[in-house]
């Protein structure tokens, strides 16, 4: 071969080779933050956390689409959809069972992860917890099922009371049965009269709290429902506003003003999520091999500032198993 013909081969192939290279470089996988809620920075920085202590950031070697129902119920299926056209590696599902659901709805094939309320396999989206089967895996937060708990907690802080009231989503919201069965027998369990009220959208906040003041309610447990946490300076205010002591189902509430708090840590199961879940998926893992978990941690959050504000002394037993106490 001349001298010259070779300059040329070499040369050309030179330059056809970062082409070559690039196009076979894999694309930066994308997750799909899928949330029945509106925005909110600090669930946004605890998953990236997760996600950064198995080793991805995101705008370097992962992106993140995020998508935010903002409470509309008939956003939800839109915005599954959404996702899957975007064709993303994950779909992570949080604030409200409903995400998973309308996620597996819309997609049998990409793997979706959930942290929320409710079991997956009751709801048909998981063959067991440890062994799911499909394609949806993730965090049960089992928030319905602490009801009796938090019931109970709430009756150690105010002991003199004889009638609660239990703010509810009413019956369309999913696991409102389960989660009312087990504050009614709770209740009667120690003899205690339930008042059920509903506020099915937060308009009906102002309505459901004259309700149970009128029906002279000593106490408030507060139920699961997604709207509501979306919610929660609202219904803290009217439970100030109206000197009721209540029980939230999770530590927003408490480090909003509220009485107490029992329920998961929702910042550190996102963390688990992103780094137990998304992050080994994207590896290879499939989600039909990875258990679905319950959370790491529950705190038992207690506000001495709010229980001083309603003239509530603390019992010394409360204040020993409680993980937080706001000063």
């Amino acid at each position: 071969m001349k001298r010259r013909e070779f300059i040329t081969l070499f040369g050309g192939a030179a330059a056809a080779w970062p082409l070559a290279a690039r196009a076979q470089q894999p694309a930066m996988p994308v997750v799909g933050f899928f949330d029945w809620g509106s925005p909110r920075p600090n669930l946004v920085a605890a998953f990236r956390q997760g996600l950064a202590e198995a080793g991805y950031v995101e705008g370097q070697n992962l992106s993140i689409e995020y998508r935010w129902a903002e409470g509309q119920y008939d956003r939800v299926p839109v915005l599954a959809a959404e996702l899957v056209r975007r064709q993303v590696a994950v779909i992570v599902a949080t604030g409200s069972i409903g995400t998973a659901l309308r996620a597996a709805a819309a997609t049998s094939t990409i793997p979706i992860v959930v942290a929320a309320g409710g079991n997956p396999v009751e709801y048909g989206l998981a063959a067991s917890l440890n062994r799911p089967g499909g394609n949806v895996t993730g965090v049960t937060l089992i928030s319905t099922e602490l009801a009796s708990k938090r019931l109970g907690l709430l009756r150690e802080m105010v002991p003199q009371a004889t009638t609660v009231a239990y703010l509810s989503g009413g019956p369309r919201f999913l696991k409102f049965e389960n989660e009312a069965s087990s504050v009614l027998g709770a209740a009667g369990a120690v003899g205690w009269q339930v008042i059920v009220v509903e506020a099915r959208s937060d308009r009906d906040f102002e309505a459901a709290f004259a309700t149970l003041v009128q029906r002279h309610a000593g106490a408030l447990i507060v139920g699961v429902v997604p709207h509501f946490t979306y919610n929660s300076n609202k219904i803290v205010a009217l439970a100030a506003r109206h000197k009721i002591p209540a029980m939230y189902p999770f530590p927003v509430y408490a480090f909003g003003g509220g009485l107490m708090s029992y329920g998961a840590d929702i910042l550190a199961t996102l963390r688990q999520v992103a780094r137990d879940y998304v992050a080994k998926i994207l590896k290879g893992a499939k989600p039909a091999d990875l258990p679905v978990q319950r959370p790491n941690k529950f705190e038992l959050v207690i506000n001495l500032k709010t229980a001083k504000t309603l003239g509530l002394d603390v019992p010394v037993t409360l204040l020993a198993l409680a993980d937080e106490v706001i000063e």
